[in-house]
């Protein structure tokens, strides 16, 4: 920060602590904050840093092995998949639930 290579200050609301980013990426923050939600669900690897069940996010940490899988809409965490067993943390009707389990990989 003091080189001018990082900016410090409190960019995600929530996180406690401060939170540093890289200059260029400050827009970026900016931009998705003033997004209308989309519904995208994105499933992400428990091994990629996304993985913040249980750090950032409130919930249980999700074990960062491979083949563990988090699926987020907008951001929030809707299911997990953990030792090839999915686990809804969001309320889901059935079309919803057949979608969390195929893009965890187990539909």
């Amino acid at each position: 920060e003091a080189r001018g290579e990082l900016r410090g200050g409190r960019f995600v609301a929530g996180v406690a602590g401060e939170q540093f980013a890289l200059p260029e990426a400050l827009g970026l923050l900016r931009e998705v904050r003033k997004r209308p939600p989309s519904g995208e669900l994105v499933a992400v690897s428990a091994v990629d840093p996304l993985n913040q069940l249980g750090a950032l996010l409130p919930g249980d940490k999700v074990p960062a092995l491979p083949g563990n899988r988090i699926l987020y809409r907008d951001g929030v965490p809707l299911a997990v998949l953990v030792a090839g067993k999915p686990e809804l943390l969001a309320e889901l009707d059935e079309a919803g639930q057949r979608e969390a389990r195929r893009l965890l990989g187990r539909g």
